[in-house]
């Protein structure tokens, strides 16, 4: 089957604009294709509005008659929704399982065949952390639908162009020569926003995917020190990584929590960072390395923050 219609929830954030733009390329040479992009303001969405194709659309995705309306004529839906932070308690139940549950329904409705879904790597029932369970919450009603060919996708930490991750550290470096961290023995195995949209791209038309779960993760794992300090050698910055105990990270994070405008950490990103964020041994790395690409970093720092800030409110 060809998967010509597509909606992608989430099409305006940082994964979404690197796949949305893939998407377009690809079918370049299919007239009748659509790409749908809902979004809670048109303005926010400028960059995709020149692609072939795209069509970029207010609406609220979590009204669940909009939804159908919005997957109605739709071979695919693509949900890469997530927030890393609440602004209000039960905000992590609202995006990763309540959404989840009314994209499933809205499909049926809709009779959509086909459904990826961004979940995390980590996301598991066990874990302190309520963004993990969330997440792991979100990827079970997923995998368990019925009725719909559905595949999940779990990335490590994603960085790029535009992300709120190594950006944001890039910003902190600037600050003092000293940098307290917290959990900076914590692992990670980072990978490129151009390789996850491409996971989720091949996969779109790919039956071997249909009813699969993959990991994706870069060649490489990283303590948050050593991306910290990578960090900084991109940068040209001398400075002294400041490593906090357990209950000096919680602290620490608490105290971050109290900041106002984009959040640094959180406890509940404390409690992800007490388990590795790495694949398992065997998984198949995606190809691009951090030291390939990590330049990025070096761009106007004014303009690395606009890109975190509007990437994050569109995600």
């Amino acid at each position: 089957m060809n998967f010509t219609n597509i909606c992608v929830l989430g099409g305006s954030g940082f994964v979404g604009s690197h796949l949305v733009s893939l998407l377009a390329a690809r079918t370049l040479t299919t007239a009748s294709s659509r790409i749908v992009v809902p979004v809670r303001r048109r303005q926010r969405a400028k960059h995709l509005l020149v692609l072939p194709s795209v069509e970029v659309v207010e609406a609220d995705i979590h009204d669940p008659a909009t939804l159908k309306a919005l997957f109605t004529g739709m071979d695919a839906v693509i949900n890469l929704v997530g927030i890393l932070h609440q602004r209000r308690p039960g905000d992590f139940q609202r995006a990763h399982v309540e959404l989840p549950r009314k994209i499933l329904a809205a499909c049926a409705a809709a009779g959509v065949p086909r459904l990826l879904h961004m979940s995390a790597l980590g996301a598991t029932a066990n874990s302190q952390s309520r963004y993990q369970q969330s997440k792991a919450a979100g990827e079970a009603l997923v995998r368990e639908a019925r009725g719909i060919q559905a595949t999940v996708f779990r990335p490590s930490v994603i960085f790029g162009p535009g992300d709120s991750f190594l950006s944001l550290f890039a910003d902190l470096l600037q600050l003092a020569p000293v940098v307290p961290l917290a959990g900076a023995a914590a692992r990670f195995q980072p990978v490129y926003v151009g390789d996850v949209a491409s996971a989720f791209a091949d996969a779109l038309a790919c039956q071997e995917t249909f009813g699969q779960s993959y990991d994706l993760c870069g060649p490489k794992v990283y303590s948050l020190a050593e991306l910290l300090q990578l960090t900084a050698r991109t940068l040209g910055l001398k400075r002294v990584v400041l490593p906090l105990g357990k209950t000096a990270s919680w602290w620490f994070a608490r105290l971050m929590e109290l900041k106002p405008g984009q959040k640094l950490m959180t406890r509940d990103n404390h409690y992800a960072m007490l388990t590795d964020n790495v694949c398992p041994a065997g998984c198949a790395a995606q190809p691009t390395t951090l030291e390939s690409v990590i330049g990025y970093l070096k761009e106007d720092g004014s303009r690395r923050r606009y890109m975190a800030f509007r990437t994050g409110a569109g995600r």
